[in-house]
């Protein structure tokens, strides 16, 4: 990792085990071997770098009521029912039908099969996960709640329940960080770009999160309380990231000037200390000012410094693009990144479409040294100076887009391809060679069925499953445009 978070990922989870009361008298040691189990379970949760709140065992419906109210008095982000024997559906139904915290069940069992030359009533019990997992999903489609996700494998020494467990956790992070995330919006909406407009209280309802308005003059009374001491450590601190090499094709570019570096590294000083004022967990804008003013300059040189901070797990996104910078959030709350993407041209030759942006950009993901290229024009946008160009980490890649639909709800457009070798143009802007099965004509035509806006949070690793997931915890639509892997 080139650039530290800004704070570490973290999550409430809340865990408890079911059983059936009536086992306890007929089975001396049975409780006590379970809950060894549930400790065991425990440690597998918490590993995941992740708060456990644990509920204990619930093995009656008394205990379940009771246990409800402690369970709602407790801030979670996600929920695992621990299956360690057969119980009850009692011990289940009243919990999922008063919980808004998504649940999922962990159906992990200790043996990887009976010892059938020695087994028991008591063996059985002890390995009996599945066994109420039918009554429990049936019950919750019977009180009007979608069944819940299930873990299932064994308690130890499987990879792939082991993977499922850490990607639940991974979501349970983005959950706790969108759920009451504070996403800035400075200036307005690129003048004509529809598809970036966004009801601001739709982000409240669908996401838990808070749009806060912010001033560019704050900006400008940051910038200039900016000392020369702040701006030689920022200047180092970019001087050790990037490297600065000489023009190639395009007459855009220049090789990075003193003046240019110097106005990012200020810009960048202030930039830190403008989210910090308004406590922000994210920003969106976009803002032109007037033209030779200083605030021109400021607002048309937060490239690096914004790459610095979405680097950071603090998402910035240019052409006030709230939506975007929401998907950016949840992708790096998954821990793949997430920057800042849209199409350009496409590779009929090689069968690829390059995805990238002319800024901000999440560095931890950059296929070798990230460059800074200084920029005559920033096409399209008023202003000049240093410009963040490189590429993804090759392997798979994960798309997020978020958009809204006529009706007025979210929707996350998914994709999952491969970011390949292979030279991108010297533009001073991040660019990838995407390719995406079965082929990038009928790739790029089915994203664009699904109503997208042209921009996307791009992030490395195929994570469709954790994508759609993280969409059915927050009641959003999902589609996957790519078959996935």
């Amino acid at each position: 990792m080139l650039i530290e978070r800004r704070k570490p990922r973290a999550a409430n989870i809340g865990i408890f085990a079911v059983g059936h009361d009536t086992y306890w008298d007929q089975f001396d040691g049975l409780l006590d071997q379970l809950m060894a189990y549930h400790a065991t379970f425990r440690k597998k949760v918490e590993a995941n770098g992740v708060t456990v709140h644990d509920f204990g065992m619930i093995d009656n419906a008394e205990s379940a009521y009771a246990k409800l109210r402690e369970i709602k008095s407790t801030p979670l982000d996600l929920v695992f029912c621990n299956m360690v024997t057969y119980a009850t559906s009692c011990t289940w139904g009243i919990i999922h039908r008063e919980l808004s915290t998504p649940i999922v069940l962990a159906v992990l069992q200790p043996l990887k099969a009976l010892d059938y030359s020695k087994a028991s009533i008591y063996m059985q019990l002890c390995n009996d996960n599945i066994c109420s997992v039918p009554e429990f999903t049936g019950v919750s489609i019977r009180m009007g709640k979608k069944p819940p996700e299930i873990i299932l494998g064994t308690l130890e020494g499987d990879a792939e329940a082991d993977a499922e467990l850490a990607e639940w956790c991974d979501i349970a992070k983005v959950l706790h960080d969108v759920r009451g995330a504070r996403i800035g919006a400075m200036g307005h909406v690129l003048e004509n770009m529809l598809d970036m407009q966004a009801d601001q209280s739709a982000f409240t309802a669908h996401f838990g999160l808070h749009v806060v308005q912010t001033e560019a003059d704050d900006l400008l009374r940051h910038h200039r309380d900016v000392t020369d001491k702040e701006i030689r450590a920022k200047r180092a601190e970019i001087d050790h990231l990037f490297d600065y090499p000489d023009p190639v094709s395009d007459p855009v570019t220049i090789k990075a000037t003193d003046e240019d570096l110097n106005t990012a590294a200020r810009v960048g000083v202030a930039l830190d200390r403008f989210i910090d004022e308004y406590r922000l967990d994210g920003l969106a804008y976009y803002y032109e000012a007037e033209p030779g003013s200083e605030l021109r300059k400021i607002v048309t040189n937060l490239i690096v410094g914004n790459s610095l901070i979405t680097s950071a797990g603090f998402p910035m996104c240019g052409e006030f693009d709230l939506k975007t910078c929401v998907a950016m959030l949840i992708s790096d709350r998954l821990d793949i990144g997430g920057s800042f993407a849209e199409f350009h041209p496409v590779d009929f030759s090689e069968g690829f479409v390059l995805v990238g942006h002319d800024g901000p950009h999440h560095i931890n993901v950059a296929e070798g040294k990230p460059v800074l290229r200084s920029l005559k024009v920033y096409h399209g946008k008023p202003g000049s100076g240093a410009s963040v160009e490189f590429k993804l980490k090759e392997g798979p890649i994960s798309m997020l887009g978020l958009t809204s639909t006529y009706e007025g709800k979210f929707k996350f457009v998914i994709a999952e391809g491969q970011s390949e070798r292979g030279p991108i143009p010297p533009t001073g802007n991040t660019n990838t060679r995407g390719f995406f099965k079965p082929d990038v004509r009928t790739f790029l035509r089915a994203w664009v069925r699904e109503g997208p806006t042209h921009h996307y949070a791009l992030g490395i690793g195929h994570r469709a499953r954790a994508l759609t997931r993280v969409a059915d915890c927050l009641g959003i639509e999902s589609v996957v445009v790519t078959p996935r892997s």
